[in-house]
């Protein structure tokens, strides 16, 4: 964020005030809806844009001409992963030739919950029940878990943090997009490319002591 960018934002709502940053709140009973707040913003010119959520076409199209005129976009779907996106943006009715051109790359999230600090204690895990979970680098380093404090209310976890895969888009991603790929085949891609999954950015932590084997496999249970 510096002086000479111009960033503007359209949320719903808006969460946090961040200074330097023009920030404009969704209402829908005034006809401020992220269409057209997002038409409003473009001519503004500004340097970067954040829209809150792609939740219709009209904001889609808007957002995708935009980064085609050279402005920089942010956007959110609600999707399982990074390449399943790019599914449900043509699923909005996107053009997949423009999705192709127009996106640099995807970042998909999800929230596992920390171990609790104060009661984390070393947990033994049959090394079968690893491999068949997937978790084969790193069969040899311990495994931890939380057995349960007053710090904690007896859960084992203190707080949340998130783990992360980020697609970014390649000749053969952009060849696939415009083919109009199913996202397996896109997420083929992407590994292929150098992807880290988010299932592997879990096991990443959980290597690190940072939350558990169960908990990863929780939230990426349907991947």
């Amino acid at each position: 964020n510096l002086p000479d960018k111009k960033i503007i934002t359209i949320e719903d709502p808006v969460e946090y005030q961040i200074n330097g940053v023009n920030q404009i709140h969704v209402n829908p009973q005034i006809g401020l809806t992220f269409a057209a707040g997002l038409r409003s913003i473009v001519r503004q010119d500004p340097d970067v844009i954040m829209v809150g959520e792609m939740r219709d076409l009209e904001t889609a199209e808007i957002g995708i001409r935009a980064a085609l005129t050279g402005h920089l976009v942010f956007s959110t779907l609600h999707t399982n992963d990074a390449p399943s996106a790019i599914a449900r943006l043509v699923d909005m009715g996107a053009e997949d030739y423009l999705l192709a051109s127009s996106i640099l790359g995807i970042m998909a999230q999800r929230l596992v919950r920390v171990i609790c600090p104060n009661c984390r204690e070393e947990e033994e895990v049959d090394k079968e029940i690893l491999r068949g979970a997937g978790f084969t680098n790193g069969l040899d380093h311990p495994i931890y878990h939380g057995v349960g404090c007053k710090d904690c209310a007896m859960t084992g976890f203190l707080g949340r943090l998130g783990i992360f895969e980020t697609m970014i888009m390649n000749e053969e991603i952009r060849r696939l997009t415009i083919s109009n790929s199913d996202s397996t085949q896109l997420r083929k891609a992407a590994i292929n490319g150098g992807m880290i999954t988010l299932r592997q950015d879990g096991f990443h932590k959980v290597r690190e002591g940072i939350t558990t084997l169960a908990e990863v496999l929780r939230v990426t249970q349907d991947m």
